[in-house]
């Protein structure tokens, strides 16, 4: 029976060494099981520190995740920290390759800063609660007219109490190698706010992490702030020029690190 229990723990470390579907698997199933428990583990904590739903939660969720990275054998590598070092509230625009973002995020995220997610991620066990305690702001992007609702409120809670929001425009995930046209609700929100917007790029996760073809090795990951964009004056017909200049910014930002941790990481080997 002893060597029966021995067999599996054998097993891992020769599948983890031969095989990079089994090293996609275990990673992806690890990450997702560890943030399930460590939500587990701040959900008694945000409650006893804030009572229940608040903004201020967001530093022991920003606390207990920075660690994640290790286990997965990621490095962040940040540019450009003195953009964030503004007063008052703004609309932070990021491009969004998949749920590894939140570990980028979580590794500069200001204080007072939550997120614009989809609604649907309020019902994901542990990491759903979790996400509402933080102040998380959920949209139904099927529903139009929710999500604008929901962005004015945004914008006005944004001016009342001093908080920041991060939105991903791209409004999905997408791991194509460039950036898919922005979606307007981040850059309605800023305007409505007449809060200034800072992009920040990550760089292209193709060198260690491919979905499709079942790859996740260990890699660089650099994330780099841009200036921060203002919008005091604009109205919403200058909405389109704003989100296709910050488009133009940050294409070509992701483009140039992109290509610089590939050639310092290497592309995958198939």
């Amino acid at each position: 029976m002893d060597v029966m229990w021995m067999i599996p723990l054998l097993l891992v470390p020769l599948l983890m060494w031969s095989s990079s579907t089994f090293v996609f698997y275990f990673k992806k199933c690890f990450y997702v099981a560890w943030m399930m428990v460590l939500a587990l583990i701040a959900i008694p904590l945000c409650i006893l520190k804030s009572g229940g739903r608040d903004i201020e939660n967001m530093r022991i969720i920003r606390f207990l995740v920075r660690h994640v990275k290790y286990f997965l054998g990621l490095r962040f590598e940040v540019s450009g920290w003195e953009h964030l070092q503004t007063e008052g509230s703004y609309v932070i625009i990021s491009n969004h390759q998949s749920s590894l973002d939140v570990l980028g995020l979580m590794e500069i995220l200001p204080d007072r800063c939550t997120m614009i997610a989809k609604k649907e991620l309020i019902y994901a066990g542990t990491v759903g609660l979790i996400c509402w305690l933080g102040g998380i702001v959920f949209i139904n992007r099927k529903k139009t007219n929710d999500a604008k609702s929901v962005m004015a409120d945004a914008a006005k809670t944004m001016l009342e109490e001093q908080i920041r929001l991060w939105v991903f425009p791209e409004g999905t995930r997408n791991q194509k190698g460039d950036l898919l046209p922005f979606k307007k609700g981040a850059f309605h929100l800023a305007v409505q706010a007449q809060a200034p917007i800072i992009p920040i790029v990550f760089s292209s996760y193709s060198n260690f992490y491919l979905r499709k073809e079942k790859q996740f090795k260990s890699g660089t990951i650099r994330l780099k702030v841009l200036p921060k964009i203002e919008t005091k004056g604009m109205t919403s017909e200058d909405v389109s020029s704003l989100s296709d200049k910050c488009f133009d910014l940050m294409r070509s930002a992701f483009l140039d690190i992109s290509d610089s941790v590939t050639h310092s990481n290497g592309p995958i080997r198939h």
